[in-house]
C-alpha cells in the first residue's frame, strides 16, 4: 500500500481500536435482548406476501447451479426422507440443458411476531452444489429475509394484506454467520427486490439502485449504495468501508476458485457422478488446483458478467430469461436432512513443519432446523439495523455486543526507494483471500481486502490467512471478554502483509531453545516498518519478503527485549532461523554491532566506487569510520554483558550512544555523496540503532 491509500486503510483500522461504541460487524453498546415469539403466517396470506416481494435473481454467466427443487433427488434412509449429495449433484446435471435449468424454484416461508405488525417473508434458494474459494460442499441453501410492516396490531387482522405491507429491512445471506450479511434498511416499497447471486457460492448480494445487475458498496453521485450496513467507525476525511460481504468480483477484486476433490481425486471423476464432467463446474479460467500451486497471486481472472436472469412466474419483466415457481417450504419440510461426505479444505500454517489444518468446511442442513427459520431476526448481522427495528417494534430485541476480529490485507513488495533487495513496502491487493480461526470450522472469504470474522468467543485464537499464490500468515490473537473497545485487530494496526510465494522467506523462531520465557515476536523492515507483532508461545514462523532487510524483536514475560538482524540470502534457501533468541543487554548490543557493520560495509563499498577524490570521498570515509567506531563499542558492550559486567556494559553502551551522534553528523555531511537509496537506508538504520541503544541501556537483564 502506498501514499494516501496506505494512510486511509491503516488510519481507518487504527481508529477502530479507539472506537468506544464501534459499529464494526456487530459491535454494539447495547446489551442483547430476546426477540418476541414468531409464528407461521397462514397459507393465503403467506402466499400473497411471497408474491408481492418475490425477488428477481441475477446470475453469473458461468454459474453451473441454479435454484431448483430438491425433491426429485430425495430418498428414504432409516425411515427418514433425505437428499443425498451424490444423487442431487448427478441428478441435476443429468436433467440440465444449456438454456433450461431443471425445475427453477424458489421456496418461501413467512412468520409474524406476536402482538406486532412486523412479519417476515423468507425466500430460500436451493442449489445442488457449492464451489467457491473458501470451501465447497454438497447442497446449498441461501436466503433473503424481507421484514415488513403489515399495518395490523398483531399481523393477523384485516389490515394485514400484502398490498399494504411496507418493507422495513432486507437481509441477504452471505456465506455464514461469521461473515456480515448484505442488508438494506427502509427499501423503496415500489421496487421489486433484486438479488445478485455470487458465482458458485450463491452468496446473495442486494441490488437496489438503478443499475440492476451490478453491486455498489458505496454511493456514487446520485446513485444509492446497495447496502446500508454501517462502515468501520473512523475519523473525519478517512475512507470508510461498509462492513458487508458484497460481491467482490463486481468490485474489481480477483477471486480464484478451487477444484473440489474427494478422497484425493477431482470430485467429477467419482463413479457416482457419471453425469458430471469438468465442464460442469466453475470454468478453468477462474480456478486454481490449490492455493500453493502458484508462485504469485493470479492476475488475469475474469470479472463478473451477468448471465441468466430469473423472475417469479407472476412478473412480466421482459429482460428475464427464466421464470421460477414459488413454492411454500411447507411442501418440503418432510425432508429431514441434506447429506453427503465431507469434502476437505486445507490451510497451510507457517510453522516449522508446515502443518496443514484440514477439514474446515461447512455443509448445509435443512433450513427448518435453523434458528433463523423460526426467528428471522436472528440473521440480522448489522447492529444498527437491529437497533432500528427494536426502536420500531417491541418484538425485536436490542442488539447484543458481538466480538469480532478484523484485519486489512496488503501485499508486501520491494520498495523502489530502498537499496536493491534491502527494503519493502505494502500496497493494496486485489486478490481476495481466506481467513480462518482455527478454533472454528468456518473459513471466511475477504471482501475489499478486509477479513472480518464475527461471533468470536473470548480467549486466545490462532488466526490464519491463506490465498492463491501467497505464503500463509498465521498469528495468535487475544479476544477480550468486553467489546467496548471495538473489534480485535489482527496484524499490526490491523494490517496483514501477504507475500507472493516466489518471494517468500520463512523466518523461524524457537523459544524453547533458550531459558527466557518468550511471549512475543515482532518483525519490522527498514522501509516497510513493523510488519508482524503477535504473541509467541512455541516454535513459530513468519513469512517475509526476501527483498527486505529486517529486525526481529522478541519479548519475554519480564518485558525484556531482544533484537536480531535478518538479511535474507536468496541463495540460502527458503528459511532463516534465529538460533539464539535471547533478551537483554547482550542481545541488543550484538544487534547494534550487526546493523552498524552492515551499514558500514555498504558505505565502504560505495566509497570504493567513488571517483571524486575530494570532499565527497572524505565525507564518505568519515561516515565509514564513525560507523566502525559504533561497531567496536557495541561489540565490547556485548562482551561485557555476556561476562556479567553490568557497569562496563553500560559504559560501552553510552559510548555507542555518543558515537551514533557522530554518525548522524557524518551522515548529514555525506548525504549528497551517497546514493539516495543508501542515504535513506542509513537514516532508517540510525533511527533503529538509537532506539535499540536506549532499550539496551534501560534493560535490567544482562
Amino acid at each position: 500500500m502506498s501514499g494516501d491509500d496506505s494512510l486511509s486503510r491503516r488510519a481507518l483500522l487504527q481508529a477502530v481500536a479507539g472506537a468506544g461504541v464501534a459499529s464494526v460487524a456487530g459491535c454494539s453498546a447495547f446489551e442483547g435482548e430476546p426477540d418476541g415469539t414468531a409464528t407461521p403466517v397462514d397459507g393465503e396470506r403467506a402466499r400473497a406476501l411471497a408474491e408481492r416481494f418475490a425477488p428477481t435473481l441475477y446470475f453469473d454467466r458461468h454459474e453451473p447451479w441454479f435454484p431448483t427443487d430438491p425433491r426429485p433427488y430425495a430418498s428414504e434412509r432409516d425411515g427418514e426422507t433425505v437428499v443425498d449429495g451424490f444423487d442431487a449433484f448427478d441428478g441435476y446435471h443429468e436433467r440440465a440443458a444449456a438454456d433450461a435449468p431443471p425445475d427453477p424454484t424458489v421456496f418461501y416461508h413467512a412468520v409474524e411476531y406476536a402482538d406486532s405488525p412486523l412479519a417476515v417473508v423468507q425466500f430460500w434458494f436451493y442449489s445442488a452444489f457449492d464451489q467457491f474459494t473458501t470451501n465447497f460442499h454438497w447442497h446449498d441453501w441461501e436466503v433473503l429475509h424481507v421484514f415488513v410492516d403489515t399495518g395490523g396490531e398483531s399481523g393477523g387482522g384485516e389490515t394485514a394484506d400484502a398490498s399494504a405491507a411496507d418493507p422495513q429491512l432486507y437481509v441477504a445471506s452471505s456465506h455464514s454467520r461469521k461473515v456480515p450479511n448484505n442488508e438494506f434498511l427502509d427499501p423503496d416499497p415500489e421496487m421489486v427486490p433484486r438479488i445478485l447471486s455470487e458465482l458458485g457460492s450463491h452468496s446473495s448480494a442486494l441490488s437496489l439502485n438503478d443499475v440492476p445487475d451490478r453491486f455498489s458498496r458505496l454511493p456514487e453521485g446520485d446513485r444509492l449504495a446497495d447496502i446500508t450496513n454501517s462502515a468501520i467507525e473512523t475519523i473525519e476525511d478517512i475512507a470508510a468501508i461498509p462492513v458487508a460481504y458484497g460481491l467482490p468480483r463486481d468490485e474489481g477484486s480477483r477471486l480464484p476458485y478451487l477444484v473440489p476433490e474427494y478422497e484425493g481425486a477431482p470430485l467429477y471423476e467419482h463413479d457416482r457422478l457419471p453425469s458430471v464432467g469438468r465442464e460442469d463446474l466453475v470454468p478453468e479460467a477462474l480456478t486454481v488446483r490449490s492455493f500453493d500451486s502458484l508462485a504469485a497471486p493470479p492476475s488475469s481472472l475474469p470479472t463478473r458478467e451477468t448471465g441468466l436472469v430469473f423472475q417469479h412466474a407472476g412478473r412480466d419483466d421482459p429482460d428475464a430469461d427464466i421464470e421460477y415457481d414459488l413454492v411454500s417450504t411447507g411442501e418440503i419440510e418432510h425432508i429431514a436432512d441434506f447429506t453427503g461426505p465431507q469434502l476437505s479444505f486445507e490451510f497451510a500454517v507457517p510453522s516449522f513443519a508446515e502443518d496443514a489444518i484440514a477439514g474446515h468446511i461447512t455443509t448445509t442442513g435443512a433450513p427448518w432446523n435453523q434458528p433463523r427459520y423460526e426467528n428471522p431476526a436472528a440473521d440480522i448481522t448489522e447492529p444498527n439495523h437491529r437497533a432500528a427495528l427494536a426502536e420500531r417494534y417491541d418484538a425485536i430485541g436490542a442488539p447484543a455486543a458481538v466480538r469480532t476480529v478484523v484485519a486489512s490485507l496488503a501485499a508486501a513488495v520491494s520498495d523502489d526507494d530502498a537499496p536493491d533487495g534491502e527494503g519493502v513496502t505494502t500496497e493494496d491487493t486485489s486478490v481476495e483471500s481466506v481467513a480462518l480461526l482455527e478454533s472454528d470450522p468456518e473459513a471466511v472469504p475477504t471482501f475489499s481486502g478486509l477479513a472480518v470474522v464475527r461471533d468470536v468467543p473470548a480467549g486466545e485464537h490462532r488466526f490464519t490467512v491463506n490465498g492463491a499464490g501467497v505464503a500463509p500468515h498465521s498469528e495468535t490473537v487475544s479476544v477480550p471478554e468486553a467489546t467496548d473497545g471495538g473489534p480485535t485487530r489482527a496484524g499490526v494496526d490491523g494490517e496483514i502483509p501477504l507475500v507472493a510465494r516466489e518471494n517468500a522467506l520463512r523466518l523461524e523462531v524457537d523459544p524453547t531453545t533458550v531459558d527466557d520465557d518468550l511471549t512475543d515476536l515482532a518483525v519490522e523492515d527498514d522501509f516497510g516498518g513493523r510488519l508482524y507483532d503477535a504473541p509467541l508461545s512455541g516454535p513459530d514462523a513468519v513469512y517475509v519478503h526476501a527483498g527486505g532487510a529486517y529486525t526481529a524483536e522478541v519479548r519475554d514475560s519480564a518485558d525484556e527485549i531482544g533484537a536480531f538482524r535478518v538479511n535474507p540470502d536468496p541463495d540460502a534457501g527458503a528459511a532463516a532461523r534465529i538460533e539464539d533468541p535471547r533478551t537483554g543487554k547482550a542481545s541488543l548490543a550484538s544487534f547494534l554491532a550487526d546493523i552498524a557493520e552492515e551499514t558500514r560495509a555498504a558505505v565502504a563499498a560505495q566509497a570504493a566506487e567513488a571517483t571524486d577524490g575530494g570532499g565527497s570521498a572524505n565525507a564518505i570515509t568519515g561516515l565509514e569510520r564513525a560507523l566502525g567506531a559504533v561497531v567496536e563499542a557495541a561489540r565490547r558492550a556485548t562482551e561485557r554483558a555476556e561476562a556479567g559486567d553490568r557497569a562496563n556494559a553500560d559504559k560501552q553502551l553510552q559510548a555507542v550512544a555518543d558515537r551514533l551522534q557522530r554518525v548522524a553528523t557524518r551522515l548529514d555531511e555525506a548525504s549528497d555523496a551517497l546514493s539516495d537509496p543508501l542515504s535513506r537506508a542509513a537514516r532508517k538504520r540510525l533511527e533503529q540503532a538509537n532506539r535499540r541503544t536506549e532499550q539496551a541501556q534501560n534493560a535490567d537483564k544482562l
